[in-house]
């Protein structure tokens, strides 16, 4: 089959694959699922850029939607046939960290393009097919969903971000607390920080700042909820904050870009006793300034969001049309332009890029 394999900076490729095959001689818990959908996540542009170094060729790509094609003998809740979401890592949804509501930290878990717990490949996303370990722990079901129908092409880009972006701005926003009547502002205008406002919203805030310069983003920030726009950044963006809230700052401030300059904007925008949301993905080596939060009372929670929990949570409202976080989807293009993809969000020509295989 073909697949996206990441070369060294700035070099991505389709490459021929291995096919997937269930894993002889396993457990029988994993299924092969055909990717009807997947996408480029903003952290896939840190190997790309060479901030994260690439010792060898590997597949890449953590966020697909498709269709179950072969099952295991263990397997009992995934059927061939169904529609399913994949969030972005393998998890049991059995252990205790699972029950616990962090299922990235599963006992049993891993990640796309790597080995599983039994020696089996577990492929990246932005491929053709997807073995997939754990199957019944890592995959959800969208019930009754054919994706070939006018519904169901309707639906995908919505659905692939619960997948991760969606769902990771829910963890920004329910880290930070906002709850009815909080003030928000959202560092980062990127799919994740859009997936934030739209979370924001949805849990009861009353006023939500994006911050962006961009005006196509400004414009999607608006449409999923943000009430005002601001695009200065550091000490002014602090300021204009400050100023629109009496003179404090908001409630919450959700940090979804994870740099050094973005959690530092975060923390000295919050108001004294407010609290950082974080989902960045820390690059360039963020550290949290202890004499700050101690004199302001500034909390900080957040961190991998485990989104296969937040997923049945979130779906429901996506598939009456309440939630339409995949307007951040505003390129499309066909798995062999992989690499313009890439080029794509790297030069902020998109936001977010949607691959049909």
């Amino acid at each position: 089959m073909r697949a996206t394999v990441i070369h060294g900076e700035r070099d991505i490729r389709i490459d021929e694959v291995p096919d997937p095959v269930l894993l002889p001689g396993g457990s029988g818990r994993d299924a092969v699922v055909r990717v009807v959908a997947a996408c480029v996540c903003g952290s896939d542009l840190w190997p790309y850029r060479g901030v994260e170094r690439v010792r060898a060729p590997r597949r890449i790509g953590h966020e697909f939607v498709g269709v179950v094609e072969q099952v295991g003998d263990a397997v009992e809740h995934v059927r061939v046939g169904d529609f399913v979401i994949a969030p972005f890592y393998v998890c049991c949804s059995e252990c205790t960290n699972c029950r616990n509501g962090v299922s990235t930290s599963c006992l049993n878990g891993g990640w796309w393009g790597s080995e599983d717990r039994e020696g089996g490949f577990a492929d990246a996303g932005q491929g053709e097919r997807v073995r997939v370990p754990l199957a019944d722990g890592t995959l959800v079901v969208v019930p009754d969903l054919d994706p070939d129908s006018e519904r169901g092409r309707a639906l995908i880009p919505h659905l692939l971000t619960l997948s991760d972006v969606m769902c990771t701005g829910h963890h920004a926003a329910v880290s930070g607390g906002v709850r009815t009547g909080s003030t928000v502002a959202v560092v980062g205008d990127g799919a994740v920080g859009l997936g934030a406002i739209a979370a924001a919203k949805r849990l009861g805030a009353t006023r939500i700042v994006a911050m962006s310069r961009h005006a196509d983003r400004q414009a999607l920030a608006r449409e999923l909820g943000a009430t005002d726009v601001v695009p200065e950044r550091g000490d002014d963006g602090i300021a204009r904050l400050k100023e629109m809230f009496d003179g404090v700052g908001p409630d919450v401030v959700l940090e979804c870009v994870g740099t050094k300059e973005s959690m530092d904007q975060a923390l000295r925008s919050a108001r004294p006793g407010g609290q950082v949301g974080f989902v960045g993905v820390p690059a360039g080596g963020p550290e949290l300034p202890v004499p700050t939060m101690f004199s302001t009372n500034v909390g900080v929670r957040g961190g991998v969001a485990p989104v296969r929990g937040y997923i049945p949570e979130l779906l429901p409202e996506v598939l009456d049309g309440t939630l339409r976080p995949g307007i951040v989807f505003d390129l499309e293009l066909p798995l062999e332009r992989v690499a313009e993809a890439y080029a794509a969000m790297d030069e902020r020509r998109a936001t977010k890029v949607l691959l049909r295989p």
